[in-house]
């Protein structure tokens, strides 16, 4: 269930990230990502803990991915990180590079 959740979120022309909205890293991703002017229907938040497995997805998550943190942002089908990952990709200029390669950006 958690992994067919995760996998049918995860695409590659869409950036989607799966946070908890209590989480301050989370809420700062969201805010970094907000401001760049994404395509309608490319970047999604995903809440997970709107559903009832959790921790089965954060469970998942960290098999995928290497981390059962959130948030974990996903440009394409490549699990960029965190937080502390996004902006660092930001402040080198290869995250905007990344989304116009993919054509995500209006």
């Amino acid at each position: 269930m958690a992994e067919a959740f995760v996998k049918g979120k995860i695409h590659p022309k869409r950036v989607v990230v799966f946070i908890k909205p209590t989480c301050p890293f989370c809420r700062k991703t969201q805010e970094i990502l907000s401001q760049l002017p994404f395509k309608e229907g490319v970047l999604e938040f995903v809440d997970i803990t709107a559903i009832s497995n959790t921790n089965k997805v954060q469970d998942y998550l960290e098999e995928l991915t290497g981390a059962r943190t959130v948030p974990r942002v996903f440009i394409g089908e490549d699990c960029i990180g965190g937080c502390s990952d996004l902006v660092e990709l930001q402040q080198n200029g290869e995250l905007k590079t990344r989304l116009q390669q993919m054509g995500a950006l209006k």
